[in-house]
């Protein structure tokens, strides 16, 4: 059987373009897999323990010697990779802050980079095969000929942060989605539109369905 894991990080429970457009996702894939298995993680409701003087060294620290703190973090660790390991695919909501990744999605970065657990001691990834999917909501637009080409500082990094996993990200993009609720950016309103009609089209291309695409 199939399993997609989903993880949303948006701190908007309603109203979240990201999150709206992971549902898109898991809608879809759960059309091409009828008989699959779907498991959620919201950090933002839920959020990781950020790693601090009390647990940061319990991914480098062998497990005998953990103290009560890193002991947990490490069985948490293990925890979230395994829920990689059980999936076939990942599908991961990112909204931009900050022109930077949510720290919900960093802490869970730092807590699946860990040796031995996602990578041989060798460097090998020990999570390649596993579909990871990437879906970031941008309020502005940083694209090339923008004023601020090159802020975007989440898409490049979230490959490059699991790069030693072994996991690869696809990502799909929706930008300009504060023009909906900025008047100073109403004439971006349509490049707003047209952006979120490409991430649909994008999502809808993910996985194969006999009958009509998802709405």
């Amino acid at each position: 059987m199939s399993t997609l894991l989903h993880l949303d990080s948006s701190v908007r429970a309603e109203g979240s373009v990201s999150r709206a457009l992971t549902a898109r996702a898991v809608a879809r894939w759960c059309a091409a897999n009828p008989a699959g298995k779907v498991t959620y993680r919201d950090l933002a409701a839920d959020p990781i323990p950020h790693l601090d003087a009390s647990n940061g060294l319990a991914l480098m620290t062998p497990a005998e010697h953990h103290n009560p703190a890193e002991a947990r973090t490490y069985a948490l660790s293990r925890k979230l990779i395994d829920e990689i390991r059980a999936a076939d695919t990942v599908v991961l909501g990112m909204a931009l802050y900050n022109y930077a990744a949510p720290s919900l999605v960093k802490t869970w970065v730092d807590h699946i980079v860990a040796a031995g657990l996602s990578f041989a001691p060798d460097g090998t990834g020990l999570l390649t095969g596993t579909e990871f999917v990437v879906i970031e909501s941008r309020g502005g637009s940083y694209r090339e000929g923008t004023p601020k080409h090159g802020w975007d500082h989440a898409e490049s990094w979230i490959a490059q942060a699991v790069s030693l996993t072994g996991l690869e990200p696809q990502i799909i993009v929706a930008e300009l989605t504060m023009a909906a609720a900025d008047a100073r950016m109403a004439h971006l309103r349509h490049l707003a539109r047209v952006s979120l009609e490409r991430a649909h089209a994008q999502i809808d291309a993910l996985w194969a369905v006999e009958s009509e695409s998802v709405a």
